[in-house]
């Protein structure tokens, strides 16, 4: 599995794409595989508060429902639509067309780099 290097990671297994005053979302190769087929996603509403370290969405799978931790604090200012209507996107490219929010930023939680990240999935 290769990690974007261009990319920031928690380790709840979220990716941060950092475009300025607004950062992308969205969740880890690894997180899309450990869950499985996903079937639902639950995005915030564009205009909502989010902040770090607190569930602001879910996704459920065929196997479990798993909370999506805000990597950040801050505004949405949108979300990825053909995740909520076509789930199986997220699992299918999860670094690219699977984004799930984008977040006008106020503050960052704690990331790790792509190395940092592949140590912790690896141990």
């Amino acid at each position: 599995m290769s990690l974007p290097t261009n990319l920031s990671y928690t380790e709840e297994h979220e990716w941060i794409e950092d475009r300025g005053e607004i950062a992308r979302i969205g969740i880890t190769e690894h997180a899309a595989g450990a869950l499985g087929d996903i079937v639902f996603v639950q995005l915030p509403e564009v205009g909502d508060q989010i902040e770090s370290g607190q569930a602001c969405g879910e996704l459920e799978s065929t196997k479990s429902v798993s909370d999506l931790f805000a990597p950040v604090t801050g505004e949405v200012v949108a979300i990825n639509e053909s995740v909520v209507d076509d789930p199986a996107v997220v699992n299918a490219d999860p670094y690219g067309e699977g984004w799930l929010i984008e977040v006008r930023v106020t503050e960052t939680g704690a990331t790790l780099t792509a190395q940092q990240y592949s140590e912790l999935i690896n141990e």
